[in-house]
């Protein structure tokens, strides 16, 4: 089993961690899930809107500008936000005045910061007035513009959000000797972020969407061949499935970003909602909507679910108790 972990911070936005000695084909086995973990389920912030004054859609330009909206976007899209504390979604407003090279920098202010400052945005002279507002989101993954669309007022620009911070997460798989045994193998990750978050946290988070998806598993620990021969394998609990996070339903990045936004960690606090509730939470759009009753119909907890009857309090006071322990353990 492998015994030996190292951790190693390269840089500010860039580390190493190492583990060893792992029997042959093992580390491969856990390094490519990780890694593709890495890159989908790292939580970055991202510029999911804009709404510029005087302007009606990308490919319109402004007067006194050097770039013209097309471009302005691109560099936009450049730009790397961090929410300060903990908002899941900021509106801010900027209002510059020419002549003016702008930079990332500039778009600093008590909501947001800009963790590539040096970025350059655009250029304006003495005849330009840029005012300009921006919708930035907490999420996952990437979540394309046609998505963000449905559920903006008529006046902003969607615009394609990339939230992953992780910009490159490579692995090396080398030999370790072990008693003079040269057949073993170390895995050494390379993980660099955009400064976000650390390297070290990205890992992090990888990890834990490991775990979670794992542990629908765990039922299956104590149950002999014989026993599962033909039948579906029985759960920890009557509602072991309803305590697992949403993040083990496979919902699309912009499902998942609504839910969590929503502060909904759990499968079960779907499973007790009805249908109006869930049409009321903030920017849930229709196709959202679709995709989560109809993963919650598949797993056997439609939403407006009836039959949990007199067991729903209970079920909601676990559910409680479940967010509270996880919040106290999220502010450790």
């Amino acid at each position: 089993m492998p015994t030996e972990i190292k951790v190693e911070n390269v840089s500010e936005n860039v580390a190493k961690i190492i583990a060893y000695p792992f029997e042959t084909g093992y580390a491969v086995t856990l390094a490519h899930p990780l890694r593709r973990l890495l890159y989908t389920s790292t939580v970055g912030f991202a510029p999911t809107a804009v709404k510029i004054e005087g302007v009606s859609h990308e490919f319109d330009s402004m007067r006194g500008m050097l770039e013209d909206m097309a471009a302005f976007i691109i560099n936009l899209k450049g730009l790397r936000f961090k929410i300060k504390g903990d908002s899941l979604r900021e509106v801010v407003e900027y209002s510059f005045k020419g002549p003016k090279e702008i930079y990332g920098s500039d778009l600093n202010n008590d909501a947001v910061e800009i963790v590539n400052p040096s970025a350059y945005l655009a250029t304006i002279n003495e005849d330009a007035d840029l005012k300009f507002t921006l919708i930035i989101e907490k999420g996952i993954g990437y979540v394309p513009s046609e998505e963000i669309r449905e559920n903006l007022d008529a006046d902003f620009i969607a615009l394609d959000a990339f939230f992953t911070p992780v910009t490159k997460a490579v692995y090396d798989i080398e030999n370790v000797f072990v008693e003079d045994n040269p057949d073993y193998e170390k895995v050494v990750f390379t993980i660099t972020t955009d400064g976000q978050i650390s390297a070290i946290d990205a890992f992090k988070n990888a990890l834990e969407a490991m775990y979670q998806q794992l542990a629908v598993f765990k039922g299956i620990v104590n149950i002999s061949a014989a026993d599962t021969f033909g039948r579906a394998i029985p759960a920890n609990s009557e509602f072991a499935k309803l305590f697992e996070s949403v993040s083990n339903l496979s919902l699309s990045a912009r499902s998942f970003n609504c839910l969590d936004r929503a502060d909904i960690r759990f499968i079960g606090e779907l499973a007790i909602m009805e249908e109006s509730e869930l049409k009321d939470l903030k920017n849930l759009g229709k196709k959202s909507l679709e995709e989560i009753k109809a993963v919650m119909e598949e797993i056997g907890y439609p939403i407006g679910n009836q039959e949990l009857g007199e067991k729903k309090e209970q079920l909601k006071r676990k559910l409680d108790e479940l967010k509270a322990q996880r919040q106290k353990n999220e502010g450790q």
